[in-house]
């Protein structure tokens, strides 16, 4: 049996690098939420920071939905 090394860590790179990427754009939609929440406590409107924060979730929800698109498919 031989092991394609190139491409396995052709795949762990990419996995790595698609894994970080969602967690972060997760975690931005975390902040600009709890902006939000900030700045509705002291009276004042964030919607821009609700704005992307809600874009954010979307991104990340359609990159799990076309990952399991491609597992499906």
């Amino acid at each position: 049996m031989k092991i394609d090394w190139a491409a396995l860590g052709s795949v762990f790179g990419v996995s790595l690098s698609a894994t970080v990427g969602l967690v972060a754009l997760f975690t931005l939609g975390l902040v600009g939420l709890s902006k939000h929440e900030a700045a509705t406590e002291q009276g004042g409107t964030a919607t821009l920071a609700r704005s992307g924060a809600y874009a954010s979730f979307a991104l990340v929800a359609a990159a799990v939905g076309y990952g399991i698109y491609l597992i499906i498919s």
